[in-house]
């Protein structure tokens, strides 16, 4: 049995699909438990069956119908007219176009390919130092993951039970927090190193405006409707789905249904496939763990060293970097979410607090090595070695430490809502 295991990891780390390890694990432990493994496929019902579970796909479409479109061009335009002008200014308006790009992507590997050829010429042209440059837009990939109607978020609370309408109205003050913590170390650097910003433009801002405003009336309209109680997360994901094919094939008309349509379709069922694979797979196989009562083993030795909510965090911090640190973040909230859940209901942690926690800490992991996607991804898309970019990131996840070590420990920031 401990061979078995062994041989699964090994296969994982030197690149087997993740669904066919989790199968086989879940095959494994059904064997090894004299369970049938009919059990697996039950799991697959009930996934299926989940309400919210729709959301995933039509959410997905909708971003890739944006990427497709121009949208991130026109957000750029947007943000830069509006504080371009500013000390660091080009720096601000990445880091608000990246988070809102990314809250509807889902991915941050589509925030970088789609806005890093984008951008990197821009900094040039205005002089940034290279190095601020490729950490900016690699660090900025993994921003917006909690943002309405973020993926992550979603996926998260189908797996673990929690409202998604509580985990998004949660993740809007911290979201926020750290784009301003971004932006303040942007508008610092640009007065620092005197970089030329261009005047003001009414004018510009207006035009701005006009040709974006279709744009921004949809994340509007998503968090008037959700939290409003207007519309449910299923019937918002429909109504962005629609609204965003609507715009750029009436309104903008950049997309043709006869020709780019089918390539998105085709991008978004690929993305949306491997998500759910995964997903079918790592519910049938943590079931059978917390049948096997690994949950309250791991919380009793626990227990013999951790006296207080405070210690678990530290823990858990720890833990939850390690696991972003060498699993993409869709894989990361299958598979560990499950055994960690019981462990935070011990030490009385806030499921809404816990989830907020843990999505922080994945976003993170996205910059750290050795299995950083945004490393890689940026790598490709730029041209430069994982060890430059990693040196580049350094003083953005720093920030990004600070602001993780804010949300662990003030609860206010994700609970805010509640008092």
């Amino acid at each position: 049995m401990t061979l078995a295991v062994l041989l699964l990891v090994l296969l994982a780390l030197i690149g087997m699909p993740l669904f066919a390890v989790l199968g086989a694990g879940g095959l494994l432990a059904s064997h090894s438990a004299e369970i049938e493994p009919v059990i697996l496929i039950s799991e697959l019902y009930r996934l299926a069956a989940q309400p919210n579970l729709i959301a995933i796909p039509l959410f997905t479409f909708a971003g890739m119908t944006l990427a497709a479109g121009g949208g991130p061009q026109r957000l750029v335009n947007l943000f830069n007219a509006l504080v371009g002008w500013m000390p660091g200014g080009l720096a601000i308006v990445t880091v608000i176009t990246c988070a809102f790009f990314t809250a509807f992507t889902g991915a941050s590997g589509v925030t970088i390919i789609a806005l890093g050829g984008l951008l990197l010429p821009l900094f040039q042209q205005a002089h940034y130092k290279k190095r601020f440059s490729l950490g900016l837009l690699t660090s900025s990939g993994s921003l917006g993951l909690l943002f309405p109607p973020s993926l992550a978020i979603i996926l998260y609370g189908v797996v673990s039970g929690t409202n998604i309408d509580e985990l998004f109205m949660a993740g809007i003050v911290p979201g926020f927090l750290l784009l301003l913590m971004l932006a303040l170390y942007s508008f610092y650097s640009g007065i620092k190193w005197q970089l030329p910003t261009h005047p003001f433009s009414l004018n510009r801002a207006l035009v701005a405006i006009k040709q974006s405003i279709w744009d921004l009336l949809l994340p509007l309209g998503i968090i008037v409707g959700i939290f409003g109680g207007f519309v449910t997360v299923t019937e918002a994901s429909a109504a962005t789905a629609a609204y965003a094919l609507f715009i750029e094939t009436i309104i903008y008309k950049k997309i043709s249904l006869r020709k780019e349509l089918a390539s998105i379709l085709t991008d978004t069922t690929a993305l949306v496939g491997s998500i759910l694979i995964i997903l079918g797979m790592a519910m049938g196989l943590t079931n059978l763990l917390i049948d096997s009562q690994l949950p309250m083993r791991l919380l009793d030795y626990m227990e013999g060293f951790i006296s207080s909510p405070l210690q678990f965090l530290i823990l858990l911090n720890i833990f939850l970097l390690m696991v972003g640190a060498m699993m993409d973040i869709f894989s990361a909230i299958v598979v560990v979410v499950p055994l960690i859940i019981p462990l935070a209901n011990r030490y009385q942690i806030d499921p809404v607090h816990l989830g907020i926690i843990f999505l922080a800490n994945l976003e993170i992991g996205y910059l750290t090595p050795p299995v950083g996607i945004n490393l890689f991804i940026a790598s490709q898309r730029f041209g430069e070695s994982i060890i430059t970019l990693f040196r580049s990131t350094f003083p953005f996840l720093i920030i990004m430490l600070i602001w993780l070590g804010m949300l662990s420990y003030i609860p206010v920031l994700t609970l805010w809502w509640k008092s």
